[in-house]
């Protein structure tokens, strides 16, 4: 066997559309660390033995031991390291730290991912978030919607999306959330995800509900420099759980009338507070009259639907450019400026049942569908929130709408031509 001299970055924890993504866009530079059950259920090809780990990432120890075995058998070395996914975020900073590579440390990713923490460092450091606080009762939480005035958001202390988040509007609305949120988490102890939701005892994070217009973002913060790369203002669903995502519609400027400059201050403000110093960032926030309100920030790109979103458009390719951060390749960061209005359409089930067909001939003769991309195939399960915020999507499409009618209508009207059976 001849030893690999180029480094690799090593991409600890995603999925087999992203591993494919990132083997045919750059073949040969990553190594995969990868858990078991994703690639026994993957519908891509799976990589060469050289190429890919497979290891319980809840197992911290077991991972690290496994990954230098691998590099020892195979003659390989690192130089970078990165991480799309929540969950694993955590141990791509312990394996960061082990291998002398480049990462945001575990306190910091710990900080980012307790909803509690973050907002209340952001309040410390005079960030705009919504008022927060840390609920274990039925009696805290009564007192909080007081203080506040209602309505507020309950969601756990970690979590992704609009998983076992809930918007209520008065007391009882509340006490069924928080009932709604502990089952949630007792069926989920287990979930990678909800590790520290659950460690941590039956906590729930209680935020005051801002109204406002909701946008996603990707920004790089490199020596103290902040780069925005990306602006979505989200699609809201008028069905489904509370905050659940119809689809994003790519924006080519700061939203409302804050400019550039006082926009990057906010976000990288918002970072430090944190602890991010070095590393591509997605942001969740609103926009209100004031100004913007943080909700959230992680040390990754933005997933879903979105990296396809912006590839498609021709402005970059966020995975890629992760991979270049990794290793401290020089990158030239651009905020997407397009003349077209891309949106991003995500299509979800409708009900519980086995999944028997989906029709998207409909979809790929209209004239705005750029890309029609299914992530899902006959016999899948579908379970529908809140037992499982996973399985009903299916897939995603790329659509450029007309000037006329808006975009939600234009949205809610495709996605009525995407044909789907399942079987209860």
């Amino acid at each position: 066997m001849q030893p690999n001299h180029n480094p690799k970055v090593l991409v600890v924890g995603t999925t087999a559309d992203y591993i494919e993504w990132i083997r045919r866009a750059c073949p040969g530079r990553a190594l995969f660390l990868t858990e078991p059950g994703v690639r026994r259920t993957a519908l891509e090809p799976a990589p060469a033995p050289v190429e890919e780990l497979l290891s319980d990432l809840a197992d911290y120890d077991a991972a690290r031991d496994a990954l230098r075995a691998h590099l020892l058998a195979w003659e390989l070395k690192l130089d970078g390291i990165a991480c799309f996914d929540c969950e694993s975020m955590e141990l791509t900073a312990v394996l960061a730290e082990e291998f002398h590579l480049s990462y945001p440390s575990a306190e910091t990713i710990g900080r980012c991912r307790d909803k509690y923490a973050s907002k209340r460092l952001w309040q410390e450091s005079g960030v705009p978030c919504p008022r927060t606080r840390l609920v274990r009762s039925s009696a805290e939480l009564g007192a909080f919607f007081e203080d506040i005035g209602g309505p507020c958001v309950l969601k756990p202390l970690t979590g992704s999306g609009s998983e076992l988040v809930f918007c209520c509007s008065d007391p009882e609305e509340c006490e069924r959330a928080l009932l709604e949120i502990r089952r949630g988490l007792e069926a989920r102890e287990t979930h990678r995800m909800y590790g520290n939701s659950v460690s941590k005892g039956p906590c729930v994070v209680a935020e005051e509900f801002v109204a406002g217009t909701e946008f996603s973002c990707d920004f790089l913060v490199r020596d103290d420099r902040v780069d925005v790369l990306r602006l979505t203002r989200k699609i809201h669903s008028t069905e489904g759980p509370f905050g659940t995502i119809r689809g994003y519609a790519l924006v080519t400027r700061p939203p409302g009338d804050m400019d550039q400059r006082r926009f990057e201050r906010v976000l990288g403000d918002g970072a430090k507070a944190l602890g991010i110093t070095d590393a591509i960032c997605m942001v969740d926030f609103l926009v209100r009259d004031e100004g913007i309100v943080l909700l959230e920030m992680t040390p990754r790109p933005g997933g879903d639907c979105l990296p396809f979103l912006l590839r498609e458009a021709g402005h970059l390719d966020p995975l890629i450019l992760t991979l270049d951060i990794a290793q401290r390749r020089p990158v030239r960061p651009v905020l997407y400026t397009g003349a077209k209005n891309w949106v991003g359409l995500r299509l979800h089930a409708g009900r519980n049942g086995v999944l028997r067909a989906m029709d998207v001939r409909p979809l790929r003769r209209d004239p705005r569908v750029r890309e029609v991309h299914l992530i899902r195939t006959p016999g899948h399960i579908v379970r529908m929130p809140p037992e499982d915020y996973d399985s009903w999507l299916l897939g995603h499409v790329l659509m450029e709408p007309f000037a006329e009618p808006d975009v939600e209508t234009q949205c809610h009207e495709l996605f009525g031509r995407f044909v789907v059976e399942i079987e209860s």
